[in-house]
């Protein structure tokens, strides 16, 4: 068996591993990168920007049907071409892989191992069945895959997964989509705007990851207006009839169905892909679900020369997380054992549905709401989103009820990927509501609805430091 050894061994050659490779190789270390599926990123093969360019098509299509509102008709009718629609989704996104390969391909021989990895001791790693490799350290970035319940698979070639998707050449007249997640919400809207009939099946009433009920609510009903959604379905039988997907449930209104479907979307989230490692021989803990444990400020799995980064760790399953994941491993990796500490980014995530969602901050879920204020706004009759015609949605803000200062933002909206950005930053900085309010707004502007929220919020501030016995200090920046 050929040996080599190495300061830094990256398994996976996602956004992560490739981060952490650039950051080994930068500060000095003689690293490899070891991959033995595809190349490109799931981002831009299967992830972020397929689907983007198959939700611009299908939003493209629905704002012009939506023209008829505000006066505009023709005499032709726009129709999708599915088979046109999906050569560009593909053509395009082949366009961003490319991208990745060439800098993989720049790469110094010798740096990129095909094969798949697995760990033979916690410094020693066997790739394929032909090399040992000697590392002093190990990044872990294997990414994850679409985790298909197995309820599901009952429905046999008829069931596909958001990997899928893309390499289908045309589409059917109906699917079902199972899923209440970013990655089922954009995928099923886009469908539903190119005119597929679809059912959009949740469990446990969970939409988009928000755990603030109202605005969770405000989502839910705005799309329930575009396609048949519930996100608690209840089956009373899933089955295979036909060489059709049938579906027999109880509807939210309490009315019995059966749905015929031509296919059935799996998109109900990704797993780590962790099993080939051989963890068992790393020598580190893992968690209930076999998931290492680690620092997330410094990626390191314990005390040891191990290290794990992007969608595997089970964490923030977002590319700007990957990649600043990705290069704090790689360049702990490189100076093990002079371990560096870092203050991670606000949490933000953001859903591109319609409308879309934003998630900023502390999870509302573990906020002290005895010392928290929310501030809201319903897009209803917020101006600029009124003349968009977007004007659905509802956006909470959370702050702390002393002192003022931001907490996090929980929201759905028009141009909720340019609000969550402006709170993340607004957050990163520890402002306080004073200090945000003191800020430029434009008029008319989407940012507006923001400002509102914020008012709301700093209103309830005041009202609760004037409630507040003079003996306990005021409150800074309400």
């Amino acid at each position: 068996m050929k040996e080599i050894k190495v300061d830094v061994a990256v398994i996976g050659a996602g956004t992560a591993g490739m981060a952490a490779l650039r950051a080994a190789r930068l500060a000095g270390a003689n690293a490899v990168l070891i991959e033995s599926g595809e190349l490109g990123t799931t981002c831009a093969r299967v992830g972020c920007m397929p689907s983007k360019l198959l939700l611009a098509a299908a939003n493209g299509l629905h704002d012009a049907h939506a023209l008829a509102a505000r006066g505009i008709e023709g005499t032709h009718a726009l129709e999708p071409d599915y088979a046109r629609v999906l050569d560009y989704v593909r053509h395009e996104r082949d366009h961003f892989v490319k991208g990745v390969l060439e800098e993989v391909d720049r790469l110094p021989d010798g740096i990129l191992m095909r094969g798949a990895a697995r760990f033979e001791a916690p410094t020693r790693l066997v790739v394929g069945d032909d090399t040992r490799v000697e590392a002093k350290s190990v990044v872990i970035a294997t990414g994850a895959a679409p985790s298909v319940p197995d309820e599901l698979k009952v429905f046999g070639n008829k069931l596909i997964t958001s990997d899928d998707l893309f390499e289908l050449h045309t589409l059917p007249k109906r699917i079902a989509v199972f899923g209440a997640g970013p990655i089922a919400l954009e995928l099923g809207q886009a469908l539903a705007r190119l005119d597929v009939d679809i059912f959009m099946f949740g469990k446990g009433g969970g939409v988009a990851a928000l755990s603030d009920t109202p605005v969770r609510d405000a989502l839910a009903a705005a799309l329930a207006d575009e396609f048949y959604f519930d996100p608690d379905a209840k089956f009373d039988e899933m089955s295979l009839e036909d060489g059709l997907p049938t579906l027999r449930f109880k509807s939210p209104d309490d009315e019995q169905h059966v749905e015929r479907v031509d296919l059935v979307l799996a998109a109900t989230g990704r797993r780590p892909n962790l099993e080939p490692l051989a963890l068992g021989n790393a020598g580190i803990e893992l968690n209930e679900k076999g998931v290492p444990l680690f620092d997330e400020s410094t990626m390191q799995c314990g005390t040891s020369s191990i290290f794990i980064a992007g969608d595997c760790d089970g964490t923030r399953p977002w590319l700007h997380d990957a990649a600043d994941e990705g290069k704090l491993a790689g360049d702990n990796a490189a100076r093990f054992p002079d371990v560096q500490a870092v203050k991670r980014k606000v949490p933000f995530s953001i859903v591109f549905s319609e409308p879309q969602v934003a998630i900023v901050g502390a999870s509302y879920d573990d906020l002290d709401k005895q010392m928290t204020v929310t501030g809201e706004v319903s897009f209803a009759d917020q101006g600029r989103s009124r003349v968009m015609r977007q004007n659905r949605g509802l956006l909470h803000v959370y702050a702390d009820a002393k002192t003022g200062k931001l907490r996090g933002a929980q929201g759905c909206g028009p141009a909720m990927e340019h609000l969550g950005h402006l709170l993340a930053w607004a957050l990163q900085l520890e402002l306080t509501l004073d200090e945000t309010l003191k800020l430029p707004f434009y008029h008319p502007v989407v940012e507006e609805g923001l400002r509102t929220a914020l008012k709301d919020a700093d209103r309830k501030c005041y009202e609760e430091r004037s409630e507040t016995p003079p003996t306990l200090p005021s409150a800074a920046g309400c």
